[in-house]
C-alpha cells in the first residue's frame, strides 16, 4: 500500500506575508494548531538507478515491508526524486515518484518514501553516491507546520525562496488524488494564497540547482518569474 503525497505551493516571499497568512488562518479555523517546528538540511540527488539503490540503502536501512513498497517505486517510477534529510538531529531518506504530469522534485501527487535511519546525513550521503548519483543541490530551510482545517500547512523560510506556504493532504488511493487536490485549492482561496505556477517553480528549482553553492545556509533570496 502506497501514501500519495498531494501538495500545492504558494509563494509568499516575504516574513510579513507568511505572519499574515498564519494569522488568517487562525482568525478562519480557531483550532488551528502548531504540529512542529524544525530546521532543516535537504540534500537532492540526480542520476543513479533505483535498483542500485535498493542494493545501497534501502535493504540496509528500512524495514522488509518498506523495502517492499521501494521496490515497487523502483520497477513503475518514471520520474523519481532521491534525497537525504537532517531534521533537528534525525536523518531520513526520502523518495518521491510522481504519478501526475508534474515532476518528482516539485509535483502536485507524487508517491512517497519518507523514513528515519539510524546513520548519520553524512554516511547516508556516502551510501547514495556510491550507488551512481551525484548530488543536484544542498537546501536549507527552517518550518512551521500547522493542521488546519483537515489539511497540512506548512511555512517555509527557504534558502533562495524566502518563503514559501506547502498546502499537504495524505490519500492512501490514487484515485483520491483529484478530491485532494480541489480540497486544497478550495483552501488556498480561502486565505488568498496564490497557487505557484508549476513553470515558474521549476524555473526556480533549476536556478537554485544552478547556484546552490550561494544561497545554501543563508538568508539569501532570488527572483524569477
Amino acid at each position: 500500500m502506497h501514501s500519495y503525497e498531494v501538495e500545492i505551493k504558494s509563494l509568499l516571499g516575504t516574513k510579513e506575508k507568511a505572519d499574515a497568512l498564519r494569522e488568517k488562518m487562525f482568525r478562519i479555523d480557531p483550532t488551528t494548531k502548531l504540529v512542529s517546528a524544525s530546521s532543516q538540511l535537504n540534500h537532492y540527488f540526480q542520476g543513479g538507478d533505483l535498483n542500485a539503490l535498493a542494493e545501497s540503502v534501502a535493504y540496509r536501512c528500512l524495514s522488509k515491508e518498506k523495502c517492499l513498497r521501494f521496490e515497487d517505486i523502483a520497477k513503475n517510477a518514471k520520474t523519481f526524486s532521491v534525497r537525504s534529510r537532517e531534521k533537528d538531529g534525525s536523518v531520513y531518506f526520502i523518495v518521491k515518484a510522481s504519478v501526475d504530469a508534474t515532476t518528482s522534485e516539485n509535483g502536485i501527487s507524487r508517491i512517497e518514501i519518507d523514513e528515519q535511519v539510524d546513520i548519520p546525513l553524512g554516511a547516508l550521503d556516502a551510501l547514495i553516491l556510491g550507488s551512481g548519483f551525484t548530488y543536484q543541490a544542498k537546501w536549507s530551510r527552517s518550518r512551521e507546520e500547522y493542521a488546519y482545517c483537515g489539511v497540512t500547512v506548512c511555512l517555509d523560510r527557504n534558502a533562495g525562496y524566502g518563503w514559501l506556504a506547502e498546502f499537504e493532504k495524505m490519500v492512501d488511493k490514487e484515485a483520491d488524488a483529484s478530491a485532494a487536490k480541489e480540497e486544497l485549492r478550495a483552501c488556498m482561496r480561502k486565505l488568498g494564497a496564490e497557487e505557484l505556477p508549476q513553470d515558474r517553480l521549476e524555473r526556480m528549482f533549476a536556478y537554485y540547482n544552478a547556484h546552490w553553492p550561494e544561497y545554501y545556509g543563508t538568508d539569501k533570496v532570488f527572483t524569477v518569474q
